[in-house]
């Protein structure tokens, strides 16, 4: 099980929210790239980055401090990089300096053809973000829910080649009020690429309640607000992951 710390980026620092709700922004850290160090220090093997600005905005709004990161970190672990993410142009830019997967998740929704374009093009580097609540997608930094079941679109990109999904249950984002596992064992049941647990994940008991799944296909886990306020350590949880899985 792969366990990744999430640094969620807002005017250039990193922050964590409620719900997805910008107006409910924690700040955690001035200066993201120390950050980013700092889970490579405690045996981070990947890093999850979101632009939060970006992705209301729809273009990257905080390239400059994504750089600073991928420059102090790129070259030990893979980065992973969503929010704002609509063209090609744009993928290309931030693999050329190094991210190594881009999630593209508003667009896909609204616009596969450029899913299916940037996953011709990049083989190997896209990653699906799926955000929902009670099993229909959302879209545009969460703040509005569409009426598309999660599951089809899940088994419509695994046909277009991404390389993972990323499944987010909104409500549970940001909340540690424990990890959705029906929904998110109930999606990986339902494609063959692999899928990454996000939104709720609060202690050790959710770790052990995901490494019982794993071999469901939820290979991984992005850990945001808990390894932050404490409720859960990121090197007793990765070590935990570890000898779960071995």
């Amino acid at each position: 099980m792969l366990l990744i710390p999430a640094i969620d980026l807002k005017d250039g620092r990193c922050v964590r929210l409620r719900q997805g709700d910008l107006d409910d922004a924690t700040v955690f850290s001035e200066d993201p790239a120390a950050m980013a160090t700092h889970w490579l220090e405690r045996g981070a093997r990947r890093l999850h980055l979101v632009d939060l600005n970006g992705a209301v905005a729809g273009k990257p709004k905080n390239e400059a401090v994504i750089r600073s990161i991928v420059d102090a970190v790129g070259a030990e672990i893979p980065v992973q990089i969503g929010g704002g993410i609509r063209d090609l142009d744009t993928i290309e830019r931030y693999l050329d300096f190094g991210i190594a997967y881009v999630i593209i998740g508003t667009a896909a929704v609204k616009n596969p053809g450029f899913l299916h374009d940037a996953c011709g093009a990049f083989p190997g580097s896209i990653i699906v973000g799926l955000d929902a609540r009670d099993g229909k997608v959302a879209t545009d930094g969460w703040s509005k829910l569409t009426g598309h079941d999660v599951l089809d679109m899940a088994r419509k990109f695994e046909d277009y080649g991404c390389e993972a999904i990323i499944y987010t249950d909104i409500g549970r984002d940001g909340m540690l009020s424990g990890v959705n596992i029906e929904a998110t064992v109930r999606l990986a049941q339902h494609v063959r690429i692999p899928v990454i647990a996000s939104g709720g994940i609060a202690d050790l008991k959710d770790i052990d309640a995901l490494c019982e799944v794993e071999s469901e296909g939820v290979e991984g886990a992005i850990l945001g607000r808990s390894i932050y306020e404490g409720t859960l350590d990121f090197e007793a949880a990765q070590t935990r992951a570890d000898e779960l899985g071995a």
